[in-house]
């Protein structure tokens, strides 16, 4: 069982998440005008959507696993805040951030808009544009070859931090993410370790391995990838929950495969090891354009942007990767 279903679900986070109610999702007439986008761009999301949500069951299937065993993280990195909001009208709850401040500021953004949905009249719910766009998704109106098992309007909104965290940005992640995917050091470990002993508040953690053995990408090296996870284990308030990678940037799908395959096998040296007993159960990989192969391999958590949200409007340059900053220094992003 996932870490983000049933009872293995903590109090602590179910305290800390925003949880909109299942019977507020909407507004009376003007009282989100400005957050609510045009009705073709409704569409296309809700059609976006219903594709993923579609791909991900069939990907599922060929697996031997449902579509429910599979947590999309739609990764909101490009995403208007319209588009977020639409989101999570439609019902979907696990949304993922590459930057810390920009986490911060959707997460912040999302936890209004909820509070306002929960002193609005449920009778005025079909006049919200997310209220449209999931009935126009389940009715079968929005183009999809088969209706979609959609997310069900209740429950947290949980924050996936993604990306690369400096440890100097520790302390603020943790005030809003769910899970961290990307623990790729012992130092970055300790850093949440002792913020998580502060807090008297246990962290859930992915342990980012770098199965494409690329300069460029963040993570530990295959060979590192066990006994740091035994290192991880033995912190008090650090769970680690399984394992992050991410393939190589190429049209190779047999590279692809294999990156993920190598990913799925650690996962599965790890669990024979009696790490992480009871809770390691997590694999975070795939991306927009290597979700489906990622699944076939074993991947329960997938992280989506372009294929939900379209691609950004400006193409954004290539970053490189940033340097570690120390907690004394300024911060550079």
């Amino acid at each position: 069982m996932l870490f983000l279903r049933g009872p293995v679900v903590s109090a602590a986070f179910a305290e800390r998440s925003v949880t909109p109610s299942s019977q507020s999702q909407s507004a009376t007439p003007g009282t989100h005008a400005a957050a609510t986008p045009p009705a073709s761009a409704q569409g296309e999301l809700a059609a976006r959507y219903a594709q993923v949500c579609e791909r991900v069951a069939r990907a599922a299937a060929v697996s031997g696993r449902k579509a429910s065993d599979i947590i999309v993280c739609a990764v909101t990195k490009h995403a208007d805040p319209d588009q977020i909001r639409a989101m999570v009208d439609l019902g979907h709850r696990d949304f993922g951030e590459n930057r810390v401040q920009t986490l911060m500021q959707h997460a912040a953004m999302v936890e209004e808009y909820v509070a306002r949905l929960r002193v609005v009249p449920s009778a005025a719910r079909s006049d919200l544009a997310g209220g449209r766009l999931l009935s126009a998704v389940r009715s079968g109106s929005v183009s999809s070859t088969n209706k979609p098992a959609m997310p069900s309007l209740s429950g947290p909104i949980r924050w996936h931090l993604i990306g690369h965290l400096q440890r100097n940005k520790a302390r603020k992640a943790l005030e809003f993410v769910r899970l961290v995917h990307s623990v790729d050091s012992l130092r970055l470990a300790e850093e949440l370790q002792s913020i998580a002993n502060r807090r008297e508040e246990p962290v859930d953690v992915l342990l980012q391995v770098n199965c494409s053995n690329e300069e460029s990408k963040f993570g530990c090296p295959v060979p590192a990838a066990i006994p740091l996870a035994e290192q991880l284990d033995t912190m008090a308030n650090v769970r680690i929950r399984g394992l992050m990678t991410m393939a190589p940037l190429t049209a190779d799908n047999d590279r692809i495969r294999m990156c993920f395959r190598r990913c799925r096998e650690i996962f599965d040296e790890v669990r024979r090891e009696g790490i992480g007993a009871g809770h390691f159960n997590i694999i975070s990989m795939g991306m927009s354009n290597d979700y489906e192969i990622a699944i076939e391999e074993g991947a329960n958590v997938v992280r989506i942007g372009s294929a939900i949200f379209g691609e950004p409007r400006v193409p954004e340059a290539v970053e490189e990767p940033a340097p570690e900053v120390d907690e004394d220094e300024q911060e550079t992003q």
